[in-house]
């Protein structure tokens, strides 16, 4: 059976999805402004990632393989992460309108989010995870994608927040 911590360990800080294999950068660039905003999609990214890596661990494993059609998983997995998040929002905006207000667009990008796919095929793939392994896999890529869009919005507000002098013994031009 596979090390849970090192392959948390791994997800999180050595081989992060964004930062080595640079997965979900459109949302890490366009949602990384704000710390608030960035916790949020992390948050949002985190769950469904951990959700969607259990899902189609399981649909790859007791479908896919059994009737030898390992080759439909990019299409499979495509559609199961899709039809997860739009199930999340549709729950969401039931149950929690609050919620569901709160998390706005951040839903329907995580739709889009390259990352997403790439943790689902990576436990498939690469990896050949345990059910076990693919969870804590999921869960510690979203995690890590959280740090890493955390540490980005707080570089951007400190930027954002930080008074550009000219290096010292200069004067600035005023023509």
């Amino acid at each position: 059976m596979e090390n849970l911590l090192a392959i948390a360990v791994g997800m999180i800080l050595v081989n992060n999805i964004v930062l080595t294999r640079f997965l979900g950068l459109c949302s890490f660039f366009g949602v990384s402004r704000r710390i608030r905003d960035a916790g949020a999609m992390g948050m949002t990214v985190t769950f469904v990632m951990l959700c969607s890596s259990v899902i189609t661990w399981v649909v790859y494993n007791l479908l896919l393989v059994p009737l030898g059609i390992e080759y439909m998983r990019i299409v499979v997995f495509i559609l199961v992460i899709a039809s997860f998040v739009q199930m999340m929002e549709m729950i969401i905006r039931k149950k929690s309108p609050d919620l569901y207000g709160a998390m706005g667009i951040y839903l329907p990008l995580v739709t889009t989010n390259c990352a997403i796919l790439g943790v689902a095929l990576l436990n498939t793939e690469v990896e050949r995870y345990s059910l076990a392994g693919a969870t804590v896999s999921g869960l510690a890529a979203g995690i890590g994608y959280t740090l890493a869009i955390l540490m980005m919005a707080g570089i951007k507000e400190r930027l954002e927040l930080s008074e550009v002098r000219p290096p010292s013994g200069e004067l600035p031009s005023s023509s």
